[in-house]
Order: C-alpha cells, then structure tokens, then sequence
C-alpha cells in the first residue's frame, strides 16, 4: 500500500450530514472494537448493531445541527474531519479521523454552557427506553468524567477569559493511526483557540491520546480521573482518564 504523508492531510470543518455515517464507524472502530472504551460503548447503546448504529449517527446529526455561534459568530462546536489519500493509485479520499472541538463558557455570548446533569443534554430515555437505572449511571459517568471542565469553567467565569477550547473528541481509524493525524487534529484547535483570543484548551486524556496531547503543550492536572458511581455500578468498565489542560495565557 502507498504510505500517506502527513503534508497530505487536509483538517476541514465537517459541512454536510453525509459524513457522519463514517463519523461513526471511526469512532466505534476504536472505542469500540480497537480499546473497548465502557464509557463510549454505554453512551453508544447496540453500537455494534445495525440499528445502534444508525442511532449514533442520528444523534450525531442531531448535534450538529443545533450547533450555536459566540458574540463574534464563530461556532461553539467545531466537528472536524482529517482526509487523507486512499492507499491505492485512485483519486479517491478516506476520511481517516475526527475529532470534536466545543468552546465552553458559562458567560453568554462565550460559548455553550456544560451541563451540570447530562439529562439536560441528552435525551436519556430516548436513549435508555424505560431504564431508569441505566440514566441514573449515564448520569454518574458523565459527572465523573466532566467534572473537573464544569469546575473550571465556573471558576473563570468572572475573568477575562472566561472560555476554553474542549478537545471532546478525538479519534483515528486504526487503519491509519501513526501517521500523525491526531496531532494535526489536535493542533487545529490549538490554533483555533488562539485565534480566538488565546482561550485555554482542555481535554479528558485516553491512555491512548494523552501521549499526543503532551507533545502538544498539554499537562496532566491531578492524577487518575475517578469513577463516582454507586456501589451497584462499581463493577463495570471504567477506562483510564486524566484532565489535560495547556495553561492560562
């Protein structure tokens, strides 16, 4: 197979709904079948089924579509893809990775506010039908893991920089990782926030991404990311975790 350079990945802005079937199926290629991340798989419900499948696309979808503008008209989300040359002597391209970039604040006009309960920004019973034990530990996992963000978004809220750049997702078929497209999707952000106004970036770091984010400029703040879940949850899969942060200007 040819090898792909990394001057030949082109990072854009996804534009048309087209793309998130393949959105998708990245995203469960790694979560899914590459790391068996038991966060994305319960946020994913039947992800490895047809009808899970076109669920998560759908939401997706859903998202983009009420995606919000700050004071200046930027969008608060940014869903990205990196494209690359198919491995073969066609004209063809692959979208090879994505990522998620979400510009949080709680001042109006800064960006999207986080959610202190995820059921204020998820449909939890669409997604969970007459499971109220499932929402409940959605809930917990989501606190668990976006704490620390919705902390600190709430601490600079009175600055005067009172917004950060969310690194929310990050991802790379593994037919093409090592090829340096998650650095550039990464770093797309970090120019992004610096245009800006030089906001902070943040992110909740895989054991897989954290090594990335560190070439980067992110450093680790605490230590391992703890599931506070109730004790009848306390058996099921919780994934490696820290909060990276790359500093206040």
């Amino acid at each position: 197979m040819a090898s792909n350079t990394s001057t030949s990945i082109r990072i854009e802005p996804i534009t048309t709904a087209d793309d998130f079937a393949r959105f998708f199926d990245i995203s469960a290629l790694t979560f899914g079948h590459q790391i068996h991340d038991g966060i994305w798989s319960v946020f994913n419900p039947g992800w490895d089924t047809p009808a899970g499948r076109e669920a998560g696309i759908s939401r997706l979808v859903e998202r983009w579509g009420s995606i919000t503008k700050d004071r200046n008209g930027d969008v608060n989300t940014v869903f990205l893809k990196a494209v690359v040359p198919r491995d073969d002597d066609s004209e063809e391209e692959d979208i090879a990775g994505v990522a998620i970039w979400v510009q949080a604040s709680n001042v109006p006009g800064h960006g999207d506010k986080p959610a202190t309960d995820l059921g204020e920004a998820m449909d939890l019973e669409a997604l969970y039908p007459g499971n109220p034990t499932e929402q409940r530990y959605l809930r917990q996992l989501d606190a668990s893991l976006h704490g620390r963000r919705v902390q600190l978004v709430s601490e600079i809220a009175s600055s005067d920089s009172p917004a950060v750049m969310v690194l929310d997702l990050c991802t790379v078929d593994p037919a093409f990782q090592r090829r340096g497209i998650a650095k550039k999707l990464v770093q797309w952000g970090l120019d992004e926030a610096r245009r800006r106004g030089g906001v902070e970036a943040v992110t909740e770091a895989s054991a897989m991404g954290r090594h990335v984010y560190g070439q980067l400029g992110f450093v680790q703040e605490g230590g391992e990311m703890e599931a506070r879940v109730d004790e009848e949850f306390r058996g099921r899969s919780w994934p490696s975790n820290v909060f990276m942060r790359t500093g206040r200007a």
